[in-house]
């Protein structure tokens, strides 16, 4: 009982009385619009007035029109669209003390005291100068008899918090700002499909991407895409680069690859801080290789499009966090911003953020180019780290010889983003000093003897493929597991990393149950979790869950395309998952659904009925259409049949009523920049713990590993990457429905509901702690970024 009343929640915050506005400034950002919407319908829903300001800090200070007051429907079907609806400008009268006393103005008339600002760090610095001045403009007001002393005293405080959208993810103190990851989709479609032209013709291409300053999109899409050379403002090439950079090609070229991809920023610098540009580049692999090179700017091309699954949920989840600072915050409460640290929504002090962002640009400007990186944060730097380890082979006479060997295999059914896995696995242990070893189709494979060394040429170019090459299948070992140990013995294994899903999660615990008997599986062994459903205890998210996310998002957005112009049309998808509501939940709230109905959420058919009746009210509105999710195993009565046909009675006269089910184009296509990256990453980190577990249990002349904790899961937990003995997990997990018995994406779920205008219980207890930027951490820090 005690608990509950600790607990904090939604509901209880009231907005009675409060004028919020919300304003996009500076560059537009894909996902801005989820932003936007989230804040409106939030602020509505606690009692707030919400106001929209058209055209950034311009229509601040001209006023008029360009405020308006938002109303629910004003931010319907804006979910799916890019760049942001209500405008952005650059405002240079802003910037003058005039311009700031006729913001002031607009504001007080309208009684808007709270702020929430969608920008880059330029924007976010103008809205803290704005209210560090805020009592002083009031003053100034008063003596121009523009308002009155009860106005001043009324409105004597300005609260702000700001939300970082920006493409090139150049804000200290967030792991990702808003499109980012959209940006990244942008960059990664003009890849694969140049990819496709350049094979057929044996040519080079340099890409030009964005970021002036910061070189994130450039490093993450050359780690999304292997590509063979990336240069980027924060680690300018050594002298000389230009002859290895040539070498690495010629190298490539020689060993049969048919294809160079070499990816600038555009703000790449070489160790003088002179630029380097594309066709600088070019020039260079030309002259020295006479290699078909072409150029490919890609401009404003990567902040154009809809914004991806990622951005959505990202841009909604900080909306909502926006809402809730403004209505604590106090006189006292600095501005902050709001922001993911892994996979947690954060406060941050917005001057603190700022500063740091500015020190980088400092730092690379006095040429500390180590500063710089580590100033950027702990995500840049894993990624810059990762790209290295992969991007370049040291000569064999530099490699380290373990004399270990390290078999790697896939488990389960097919994920996007287990070829980049294995990649990065393969890469990695070859780094290390060991002999990689792929077995092909899972467990299947290991007992029949389909084992064979892989080298580092062999995984090039799987970074982008979908599917698994190495083969995959649901076999568990426990039936063969004398013949996997026959197997283990023949070749030598002395650790085993495994990719997959839930049967990876079980068949390591059969062979870790089987080590009493078989010495030989005395082995380190990890898994890594891949698998659409994303319902792996030990792990937040999974490989490849991101690519089914953003294949639900695309498909529910041309559902609901399908019916603009027509009647009233609500539609139930009904998604994969098993009996994890995963995929059902988020892709709801990144499609902008009414409802989801999953197996962790028991709902009978007066639910139904209430969803029905809600639906039918809102139809009488401006709305014309609806979106209803069902997982595939939520209940076995309430089919998907049932519902449609339930939805189809009740609405007659109303709405009508299409079902779809997605099946397995869930499961297919190319995997997306965040399930590359992430199935990078991951697939590295793991391959490091067993260098460790290998030198740690390597006694006597042979592997010995005989404790709990070297057969472990590697799963993402809230802000940091860990590693978990999979016997401690067995009592997080539910065995028969295959899903963990907590899952951190439920407490979304209110959300969802919330921005589709139901009323409910919503736990923000995580939420309202401002915290630090952390600007150094200890170097032995397991945390990682997703992205």
């Amino acid at each position: 009982m005690a608990q509950t009343e600790n607990k904090k929640f939604f509901e209880n915050l009231t907005g009675a009385g409060k004028a919020i506005a919300v304003l996009t400034s500076g560059g537009d950002a894909q996902g801005m619009n989820a932003a936007v919407r989230a804040v409106v319908r939030v602020g509505i829903y606690v009692g707030a007035k919400v106001y929209f300001i058209h055209e950034g800090y311009q229509g601040m200070v001209d006023g008029g029109d360009n405020i308006k007051e938002a109303k629910w429907e004003s931010v319907s079907s804006m979910l799916q669209v890019g760049g942001t609806v209500i405008g952005s400008a650059r405002c240079t009268e802003f910037r003058t003390h005039e311009g700031r006393l006729k913001a002031a103005h607009n504001l007080v008339q309208r009684g808007i005291t709270n702020l929430c600002v969608i920008g880059g760090d330029g924007s976010l610095t103008g809205a803290n100068l704005f209210r560090e001045e805020w009592s002083g403009l009031l003053v100034e007001l008063v003596e121009q008899g523009l308002i009155d002393e009860e106005a001043a005293q009324k409105y004597s405080v300005l609260h702000i918090v700001g939300m970082v959208g920006s493409i090139d993810n150049d804000f200290c103190g967030t792991d990702m700002t808003i499109g980012t990851d959209s940006a990244l989709h942008r960059i990664i479609e003009v890849v694969d499909a140049i990819m496709t032209t350049a094979q057929s013709h044996q040519r080079t291409f340099v890409l030009e991407v964005m970021g002036r300053h910061c070189g994130y999109l450039a490093l993450v899409s050359a780690l999304a895409c292997g590509a063979d050379w990336v240069l980027i403002p924060e680690m300018p090439p050594a002298d000389g680069w230009e002859e290895k950079m040539c070498q690495k090609l010629s190298a490539k070229r020689a060993g049969k690859k048919r294809l160079n991809i070499i990816i600038v920023a555009e703000g790449a610098i070489d160790h003088n801080n002179q630029p380097i540009t594309s066709e600088h580049v070019k020039d260079l692999v030309v002259r020295r290789l006479g290699f078909d090179t072409r150029v490919t700017i890609l401009g404003h091309v990567q902040r154009g499009g809809t914004p991806s699954a990622f951005d959505r949920i990202l841009a909604s989840r900080m909306g909502v966090e926006a809402v809730l600072a403004l209505l604590e915050a106090t006189a006292n409460t600095p501005a902050c911003v709001v922001s993911l640290c892994g996979n947690q929504s954060v406060r941050l002090p917005l001057m603190e953020c700022v500063q740091m962002t500015q020190e980088v640009q400092k730092a690379m400007d006095e040429k500390k180019f180590e500063e710089a990186v580590q100033l950027r944060g702990r995500s840049f730097e894993n990624n810059l780290k990762t790209y290295k380890l992969l991007a370049h082979r040291k000569p064999e006479t530099e490699l380290p010889h373990s004399n270990f060997n390290v078999a790697v295999l896939n488990v389960g059914a097919p994920a996007a983003g287990m070829n980049a896995a294995v990649r990065s696995a393969v890469r990695v242990g070859i780094s290390e000093g060991h002999k990689m070893f792929a077995v092909s189709d899972g467990f299947e494979g290991f007992y029949k003897g389909q084992i064979k060394e892989i080298k580092w040429a062999d995984v090039g170019g799987w970074t982008g493929q979908g599917g698994s090459l190495l083969g995959t299948k649901r076999t568990l070992p426990a039936k063969n597991v004398a013949k996997i140990a026959e197997q283990i013995r023949k070749y030598n294994i002395n650790a085993l990393l495994v990719i997959g899903g839930f049967e990876a999660y079980l068949g390591i615990m059969e062979l870790l149950a089987a080590r009493g008997t078989y010495e030989e599986l005395y082995v380190p062994m990890v898994m890594v979790p891949a698998t659409v459903s994303n319902n792996v205890p030990g792990s937040d998210l999974s490989i490849g869950a991101d690519t089914a996310l953003n294949a639900i998002t695309d498909t529910c957005d041309r559902i609901k395309q399908s019916a603009s112009g027509t009647k009233r049309r609500v539609f139930i998808i009904e998604t994969m998952g098993g009996y994890c509501g995963y995929l059902a939940s988020v892709g709801g709230l990144a499609s902008g659904a009414d409802a989801a109905y999953i197996y962790e959420e028991p709902f009978d058919i007066r639910d139904l009925q209430s969803n029905v009746e809600h639906l039918r009210e809102k139809m009488k509105t401006s709305i014309q259409r609806g979106l209803v999710l069902r997982n595939e195993n939520s209940n076995e009565n309430y089919t998907t049949d049932f519902i449609y046909q339930l939805y189809s009675e009740e609405g007659r006269g109303v709405f009508d009523c299409r079902k779809n089910v997605l099946g397995h184009m869930q499961q297919g296509g190319s995997p997306s920049p965040f399930d590359r990256n992430f199935g990078t990453k991951i697939a590295a980190k793991a391959m490091q713990w067993i260098t460790k577990k290998l030198n740690e249990s390597y006694k006597q002349g042979r592997v010995f590993a005989n404790t709990e904790d070297s057969a472990c899961l590697l799963g993402m937990r809230r802000r940091a990457m860990i590693f978990q003995p999979v016997v401690q997990l067995k009592d997080e997990t539910d065995f028969i429905h295959r899903i963990p018995k907590e899952q951190w994406w439920l407490k979304l779920r209110p959300l969802m509901k919330i921005l589709a205008k139901y009323k409910t219980s919503y736990d923000v207890s995580d939420s309202g702690q401002l915290e630090h930027v952390a600007h150094n951490r200890p170097k032995d820090s397991v945390a990682i970024s997703t992205h």
